[in-house]
């Protein structure tokens, strides 16, 4: 059995597979770092956790990028504002985002290539789209218009596009329709904004070069699993996927995975607009299992509105749910639950998360699972049957990242 994803740009669900003789290549799109990271960003991220840790877990190799975007407008325009360089800028919240991710579980990617020490070859990728003749000047900037393709080759960027976008500061809705899949690839400027040599000038590359470069570096074109929030869609996966079929032929990934937004006051929780909820701040108050337990319980599919009640509602679950474990765990002349029910629920919980990701369920199974223990007038386990179920936790523990016991 093989976890399947309902690919997000095609809508069929498909099984994950590697290229033989090859590592799984997941590139996931990470954070411009100009910032402390919010806990929309924390469910993003956990659930391309729980991906890995599920193919891992199954013995499949995993090679992980992640991007880390350090220059930017967001950037420059908060380091002005606090007397720093953009570089010393993102480097200071670049610390942080990796401190609060550790924090919470989040398994370290293979690779955090920056975006600055990959321009040389942003500027080659640039330099191939140039070739196709599609690139026009406009003002300071120099924008790729794609040509039109058939359907399921790019995401749909006309009446669908409320769909899978989120109408915001640095991600607006294109006026024109004639224009909605262009994207900038240069943009003049000079020190001491970011600028290096490029071939229209002194300046700096598009930000959707970069994931190209990178994921073209460490994995290959196509890679075999691409995401991120699902307001990356739009305008960022658009272009990318562009850029591999102008210059590869191919799509950027051979399965897209999407997570939906968490929500407050019902809008995105976004940095630019400074409605969220800071990660390290929900970790203070609920620990990373607490978080963890709260985050995973809608299908990723599915967007969470922040509820801080129901926060709390989970970390007293999640607690309740450990300490009912410990005590059955702790051994004694042994109760109606055994090893072979921890057993079993350790196959449901892999068989739940293996289709489509369902966190949900498995959650849900744990929890239920843990009433029966606590429905058990003995409420332990016999001590010869407890190195067996505490084996059979472990594998839950590892692909949820979420303690037990």
């Amino acid at each position: 059995m093989t976890l399947k994803i309902r690919d997000t740009l095609t809508g069929r669900t498909t099984g994950l597979r590697r290229r033989p003789g090859r590592p799984f290549g997941m590139y996931v799109c990470g954070p411009t770092v100009y910032a402390p990271a919010h806990v929309g960003h924390a469910r993003t991220y956990l659930y391309f956790d729980v991906v890995r840790r599920c193919l891992e877990g199954d013995g499949v190799p995993v090679r992980h990028v992640m991007n880390i975007t350090d220059f930017e407008e967001k950037i420059d325009r908060k380091a002005a504002a606090l007397g720093l360089t953009w570089r010393a800028l993102a480097r200071r919240e670049e610390a942080g985002f990796f401190r609060d991710m550790d924090v919470l579980g989040i398994l370290r990617p293979t690779f955090r290539p920056r975006a600055s020490d990959f321009i040389a070859r942003m500027v080659r990728v640039a330099a191939r789209l140039q070739k196709t003749g599609r690139i026009e000047r406009n003002g300071d900037a120099f924008y790729y218009h794609p040509p039109d393709r058939p359907g399921e080759q790019n995401f749909p960027v006309s009446a669908e596009l409320a769909e899978h976008a989120v109408n915001e500061p640095g991600h607006p809705f294109p006026a024109q329709e004639s224009v909605a899949g262009e994207f900038m690839v240069w943009q003049r400027q000079d020190p001491p904004l970011p600028s290096w040599k490029g071939p229209w000038g002194p300046g700096m590359p598009g930000w959707h070069l970069e994931c190209y470069a990178m994921a073209d570096q460490y994995l290959g074109v196509p890679v075999d699993l691409h995401g991120g929030g699902l307001d990356l869609i739009y305008p960022h996966h658009h272009a990318e996927n562009e850029i591999a079929l102008a210059l590869d032929g191919t799509p950027f990934s051979r399965v897209f995975l999407h997570t939906a937004f968490v929500l407050q006051s019902g809008a995105k929780m976004s940095k630019s607009t400074g409605n969220l909820v800071l990660l390290r701040e929900a970790l203070t108050e609920g620990g990373p299992g607490g978080l963890r337990w709260y985050l995973l319980r809608p299908p990723y599919s599915q967007r969470l509105e922040w509820d801080r009640r129901a926060f709390v509602g989970a970390i007293e679950e999640h607690c309740q749910v450990r300490a009912t474990f410990g005590r059955w765990l702790s051994g004694g002349s042994g109760g109606r639950v055994g090893a072979a029910e921890a057993r079993t629920l350790a196959t449901e919980v892999r068989a739940d998360l293996l289709d489509n990701l369902g966190t949900d369920r498995a959650i849900v199974r744990v929890r239920d699972f843990a009433l029966r223990l606590d429905a058990d007038p003995s409420g332990q386990i016999s001590r010869g049957e407890r190195p067996a179920a505490r084996t059979a936790l472990r594998t839950i523990e590892d692909r949820l990242g979420i303690p037990l016991g």
